[in-house]
């Protein structure tokens, strides 16, 4: 039987493969990437986090199980400490300014994904919060993972395939598919609308790099 996770992801495949397979992708592993799209798009996502942390949270708060809460806590930790650092120094390395980082615009993906995280997180459901959170890690652990590609010179391109592509990361992306195999199908029709407006964010985050 297929697991509901491959399920949601089959339902939404066309999009799910137009971003993992993204020209972003492509150039960030060939370490073609131009400093302006790459700067332009970790400046979006960093501003991700506090909505993820909130996102992050409320799973903590709705899981049903002790470990589980466990598991969440972990990652949250790791999310606030080594991903924000690489954020950091990766803005010193492409030249973005504090001043930049905090006053560009939020773009309409960005503002999109932190609606939804936010979403998930206000809904008290499990299986939404897992939704979101299956979307925002599996996808980005699949296009890390494809091939046996060799990572990009430059530190910036290199740890953002790394920080997607560790066993660190690889397991808790299990542990989240299977979170949602085992309690996404009594919650059928939840799962599948927030991880069908997940999984259209990202391939419009994807798109919106190049509009910098």
């Amino acid at each position: 039987m297929t697991a509901f996770t491959e399920q949601l992801r089959q339902a939404n495949l066309q999009t799910w493969e137009q971003a993992a397979e993204h020209r972003f992708v492509q150039e960030l592993f060939a370490g073609t990437i131009d400093d302006a799209v790459m700067a332009h798009y970790l400046i979006q996502d960093h501003r991700f986090l506090d909505s993820f942390l909130t996102l992050l949270g409320s799973a903590i708060a709705t899981a049903d199980t002790f470990e589980a809460r466990l598991r969440f806590g972990r990652f949250a930790g790791m999310v606030s400490g080594d991903e924000n650092t690489y954020f950091l120094r990766a803005f010193e390395a492409l030249g973005v300014s504090e001043a930049r980082s905090q006053q560009e615009p939020d773009t309409a993906p960005t503002q999109g994904f932190q609606a939804i995280m936010r979403e998930a997180a206000a809904t008290r459901n499990y299986a939404a919060v897992l939704a979101v959170l299956n979307v925002a890690e599996w996808l980005y652990q699949d296009w890390a993972t494809r091939g046996n590609k060799p990572l990009p010179e430059h530190f910036v391109h290199a740890e953002w395939v790394t920080l997607h592509n560790n066993p660190f990361f690889n397991d808790f992306v299990a542990f989240l598919r299977a979170e949602l195999d085992r309690i996404g199908p009594a919650h059928s029709d939840i799962a599948h609308d927030f991880f069908r407006r997940a999984v259209a964010l990202e391939l419009a985050f994807f798109d919106e790099a190049y509009n910098a």
